[in-house]
């Protein structure tokens, strides 16, 4: 007979899977080739499209972009996991709210669609205003997810070189 687990058991092992999410994305970017700078620059795209009201496209997007702008494509398909189930709703709520105050218009919004053609029927102006909102929303995570993810990877090739170097080090001191 099978049960489910309720409970504080059920906690640890949401915990424990979000913990093994966050270990992968990490061993991820350590083995991501090329320089911060072009990594950085992939993540950043892939938040910034994240952020944008075209779910289905995010990864072709991004990775688009990428080419375009010589950045990493892995990166920018890794960088549209900011958006999930989770944070999609708010991202789309914040985008359309974004888009009528900064093209200063006003319609009424039911978020409940299930793809980017039903967007489409809502309304052109509906759905200019989530597009123009989401890009205007994506330019801050985006920008900040350069620099941060620029150290980090920076931060991650120093402390390998420095360890490569200590090793060939010790190893040069017992070859003596």
């Amino acid at each position: 007979m099978n049960e489910t687990k309720r409970g504080p058991g059920l906690r640890k092992t949401w915990l424990l899977k979000q913990k093994e999410s966050a270990r992968q994305f990490v061993t991820h970017l350590k083995r991501l080739q090329g320089d911060p700078h072009h990594i950085a620059m992939g993540m950043a795209i892939g938040v910034f499209v994240s952020i944008t009201p075209t779910i289905p496209f995010h990864t072709v997007i991004a990775v688009a972009m990428a080419c375009i702008l010589r950045a990493s494509k892995i990166a920018a398909a890794i960088g549209v996991w900011f958006s999930n189930p989770f944070t999609a709703p708010f991202f789309y709520l914040g985008s359309y709210k974004f888009g009528i105050i900064f093209l200063g218009n006003y319609s009424d919004f039911d978020a409940e669609y299930q793809s980017l053609s039903q967007l489409f029927n809502l309304g052109f102006d509906i759905t200019c205003a989530m597009i123009v909102g989401g890009v205007v929303l994506g330019f801050v995570p985006g920008f900040i997810t350069y620099f941060v993810t620029r150290r980090i990877v920076a931060t991650i090739r120093l402390r390998k070189a420095t360890a490569d170097k200590k090793n060939r080090h010790q190893v040069d001191e017992k070859k003596r």
